[in-house]
Order: C-alpha cells, then sequence, then structure tokens
C-alpha cells in the first residue's frame, strides 16, 4: 500500500496530511507545544492512534513511538560519515538512507523490505511516499518517518 505523506504549508507546529492512493486522508499528524518534538497521530476519523516523542538532553536524536498510550520502542539516529542511519529497537527493524537523505528502506531482521520511503522534490513543503508492504505496519511506518523528518528538521 502507498501512502502520501504531504506536509500543511501554513501550521504554526509541524502538522501533516496522510494519503492513501485513491487521495483520502487516513491519517493526520497535529504537532504539540513541547521540549523536542511532539506529534500525535489521529486515523481518519480522528481518533488518537500513535505518538512520537523526542527525547531532550540526549547526545545524538532519539524519539519514542507509542502505539496509544503503549511504549512500542525507539529510534535514534546513529553517527555515521556518508548516509544517515538510524537505530531502532521496535519490531527488529533496521534503517538505512541514501547520501542526500531522501530515500531510505526500511528492513526487519529477515531482511524483508517493510516499506521504501522517497522523499517527492519540487514542493514546497515536505513530500514522501511511503510504499509498505503490509497493511499491518502502515502506523509503526508512518511514524518512523515522522521520527526521521523531525531529526531533520531539527538539524536544519
Amino acid at each position: 500500500m502507498k501512502l502520501l505523506f504531504r506536509q500543511r504549508f501554513f501550521s504554526w507546529f509541524d502538522s501533516y496530511d496522510i494519503y492513501d492512493e485513491q487521495g483520502r486522508v487516513v491519517f493526520t499528524v497535529e504537532g504539540q507545544l513541547a521540549w523536542g518534538h511532539c506529534l500525535h497521530v489521529l486515523d481518519g476519523i480522528g481518533t488518537h492512534v500513535g505518538t512520537v516523542r523526542e527525547r531532550v538532553l540526549t547526545l545524538l536524536p532519539k524519539f519514542e513511538l507509542y502505539l496509544g498510550e503503549t511504549y512500542v520502542g525507539c529510534i535514534e539516529k546513529e553517527f555515521s560519515l556518508f548516509h544517515p542511519r538510524f537505530d531502532i529497537d521496535c519490531k527488529g527493524w533496521q534503517i538505512d538512507g541514501d547520501f542526500m537523505e531522501w530515500d531510505y528502506a526500511i528492513t526487519d531482521s529477515g531482511g524483508r523490505e517493510v516499506a521504501r520511503i522517497s522523499k517527492e522534490l519540487f514542493h514546497l513543503t515536505d513530500t514522501y511516499v511511503i510504499d509498505v508492504a503490509d497493511t499491518q505496519d502502515m502506523l509503526c511506518v508512518l511514524m518512523v518517518v515522522l521520527a526521521i523528518d523531525a531529526e531533520k528538521c531539527s538539524r536544519n
């Protein structure tokens, strides 16, 4: 399943709309005023389904992932010179990105591709295409993409 992740043009805090292949809003993401990034994920009818919360005062950026109110893991940027790498303690996933930080692949411990994320160029706001292999992983993949985007925003 493909998702289109598009940041809203006018918003005080991080806010995004995530669309399916038919152009319907599947998720809405609302930023909250907090130390570090705090992003709440709402489903298509407005029910809170997940949270991405940045831990502050860490050497490298670290984000906690919650499904509902349940902690499911975290993602932390690793020190690397030539291409971005992130360590995930959720579901045994691994992330590798390209040098320009526009394309990522998420794989499981067996090497199976869970998702592929590609940034679309020539848009006024951040826009990503997320291709998820299994729809059951859709929300967790979205939260990983949100954490990566928040890390990039903090750095820039």
